[in-house]
């Protein structure tokens, strides 16, 4: 009966089998429920002066950033 080495005894064989493919797993895909009008947390990078603009009314200047982007969108489209 004929046994095969556990590990391999050509020092190319051994390093071609360290750098095989890793087997990847894919992770399940998580789909974001669709709420209407639901708000995220992003991070941004906004010029001081445009935030200075916004933040100067007060507070509510997310709101407004918002509702700037929201109807920059509308007449681009």
């Amino acid at each position: 009966m004929a046994t095969t080495p556990r590990r391999p005894s050509n020092p190319k064989d051994a390093a071609e089998a360290l750098f095989k493919p890793a087997k990847k797993v894919t992770a399940p895909v998580f789909e974001r429920p669709i709420i209407r009008n639901a708000k995220e947390l992003v991070s941004l990078k906004i010029d001081s002066d445009i935030l200075a603009h916004f933040q100067a009314d007060g507070p509510g200047w997310q709101d407004r950033i918002n509702d700037a982007l929201r109807a920059a969108v509308n007449e681009a489209i």
